[in-house]
């Protein structure tokens, strides 16, 4: 029979593995939802994010009577300084992001996001020591190939998609590590952020360039939601980090850039070339070969502790 301990550990990893599956579904259909805002400046969307984000943050701090571990976490300078860490690294990101929109950088975008579990499942194996079997390492090669598939269109190195692909998974990384309830260290994260943020929705404002007093309603409200729709997804990536293998995480990653490709091509109407076929292919097969290596996995382990078990009776 399983002791309380080994039930516990499954029912966290099964927890966590839904939190990541949540997380990468909604950043899946996101672009849905931003094309809704299309009629506003990325960079004055992403600043509203921010600020909405601290704001939802905050009142959940406020509501779970959790507001005080600000100043405890505050008063360590190892957790402040992780906390900073993961600011900048989003900060990083999310600008990367904006700025490839609007530079015509979509494509690179994609790229990067195809990219970070690779990245992910390296940093799993130097930093956290994370055991890779051969099936979880043909699956990091076969999906490495089909990301090499993709950038060997650019002719070039995809600076772009690296950054995007770096920045995210040293975020995870950063979360991964850092021992803080996670509506806390959100809250920190856009805390620090905030303040440029809204210097920035000001300046525009007062210039008669903001999107604020001229937008419709209706679209003025999913303005004003963008906050939870940020937040939402990063909490519950943030608990699944916690909660199951880091490498594990990485593969999940998969995800959500599925469901873009599946937006872009059936809801947005963009091409679908062959090589993104076989890119895919790629893809897909190392996610199936992961899958079993980690089926095979658990069943090993499972195996050698009832064996032990049996030898301890004896």
């Amino acid at each position: 029979m399983e002791n309380q301990s080994d039930s516990q550990n499954k029912y966290n990893k099964k927890l966590g593995i839904i939190y990541g599956v949540m997380a990468f579904t909604a950043w899946g259909f996101l672009p849905v939802y931003w094309d809704l805002l299309n009629q506003i400046p990325a960079l004055e969307i992403l600043a509203h994010r921010i600020v909405w984000s601290f704001i939802f943050v905050t009142a959940l701090l406020i509501v779970k009577g959790k507001f005080n571990t600000l100043k405890e976490i505050l008063a360590s300078r190892q957790k402040s300084l992780l906390v900073f860490a993961g600011a900048v690294l989003i900060s990083i990101n999310w600008y990367t992001y904006i700025w490839a929109v609007n530079s015509n950088f979509v494509l690179q975008t994609s790229m990067g996001y195809y990219i970070n579990p690779l990245v992910v499942s390296l940093l799993s194996m130097v930093v956290l020591k994370e055991k890779f079997n051969k099936g979880k390492i043909t699956a990091l090669i076969l999906a490495t190939i089909g990301v090499l598939i993709q950038t060997v269109q650019y002719g070039s190195v995809p600076w772009v998609a690296l950054i995007l692909a770096v920045s995210f998974a040293l975020y995870g990384l950063v979360k991964k590590i850092v021992n803080i309830d996670t509506i806390t260290a959100l809250a920190l994260e856009t805390l620090m952020i905030t303040p440029i943020a809204l210097f920035y929705i000001g300046r525009i404002e007062l210039g008669g360039t903001g999107s604020l007093t001229v937008i419709p309603f209706s679209v003025l409200v999913i303005l004003l939601l963008s906050g939870i729709v940020t937040a939402t997804p990063l909490l519950w990536f943030a608990r699944g980090t916690q909660l199951v293998e880091f490498s594990t995480i990485g593969f999940l990653q998969y995800i959500a850039p599925t469901i873009s490709f599946f937006l872009g091509v059936f809801f947005f109407r963009e091409d679908f070339s062959i090589t993104h076929l076989i890119s895919f292919g790629f893809i897909w097969t190392a996610l199936i070969v992961y899958t079993l290596a980690i089926t095979r996995g658990t069943k090993k382990e499972q195996g050698q502790v009832r064996t032990s078990k049996s030898e301890t009776r004896v």
